[in-house]
């Protein structure tokens, strides 16, 4: 996944604020003192109410009368919000998170494969070809990770299902974040031939075959990701 790196100072104020939120220097019910905060950080507080604007929309702070501008509980937040994704894959040290995301695309992704046998179209099946012959021809772990990225996402889009569409931001940051440890802790295997079973099952128009071949495939990352993570930590 392409690093992402804020534009502008609205931006860069968000993800200051977030980071702080997220490394925990901010705990849940930290009230903020914002004309300190606006002075640290050398910013109008109209700028700091706006970039609070953000986080608050995600659910991360809130603000009430007698008490002021505070941390919210992880359950309050907006998990699907791409930005509080990334920033929470980005800033924990608990691989707990990405076995959740795991959990989260073995339920998704066989239902989507499944779905995409019944409904995909020539464009669609085109697409996903080329997503597998880019996976066939990636040289290093950033290509490969980019080429397995698109075929995840192209199969959502294959679905022809808005709310399974919206899902790729799940699929994909789970997929990324999955592919940098197992990369990170030794040599990957040929991802091809797995994601071509998940391709010819919905060519053939088998929905049963391309939800049992999504489930092999994720079944696997689950394993290839729980050994990587025991070889990181040994």
């Amino acid at each position: 996944m392409t690093e992402h790196r804020p534009r502008g100072l609205h931006g860069q104020t968000v993800e200051a604020l977030a980071s702080r939120i997220l490394s925990n220097e901010w705990g849940e019910g930290t009230v903020l003192d914002l004309p300190a905060l606006r002075e640290e950080l050398d910013i109008s507080l109209t700028a700091l109410r706006e970039a609070l604007k953000v986080l608050a929309a995600k659910g991360m702070i809130d603000a009430r009368q007698k008490r002021g501008t505070f941390v919210q509980p992880r359950e309050k937040w907006n998990m699907l919000d791409a930005d509080v994704m990334r920033w929470q894959t980005a800033a924990a040290d608990d691989p707990g998170l990405l076995d959740e995301l795991t959990e989260v695309r073995a339920v998704v992704e066989p239902a989507a494969a499944r779905i995409a046998a019944e409904r995909a179209s020539d464009e669609d099946i085109e697409s996903l070809r080329e997503a597998l012959s880019d996976m066939a021809a990636a040289e290093g772990p950033e290509a490969s990770v980019q080429a397995d990225l698109a075929f995840h996402r192209r199969l959502m889009t294959a679905t022809h299902n808005n709310f399974l569409m919206r899902m790729e931001r799940i699929i994909a940051i789970g997929l990324a974040e999955r592919d940098k440890v197992v990369h990170g802790a030794s040599a990957a295997e040929d991802p091809v031939p797995s994601h071509r079973k998940v391709l010819d099952a919905i060519i053939a128009q088998d929905p049963a075959a391309a939800e049992q071949a999504m489930l092999a495939l994720v079944t696997k990352s689950r394993d290839d990701l729980a050994k990587a993570q025991r070889t990181t930590r040994s």
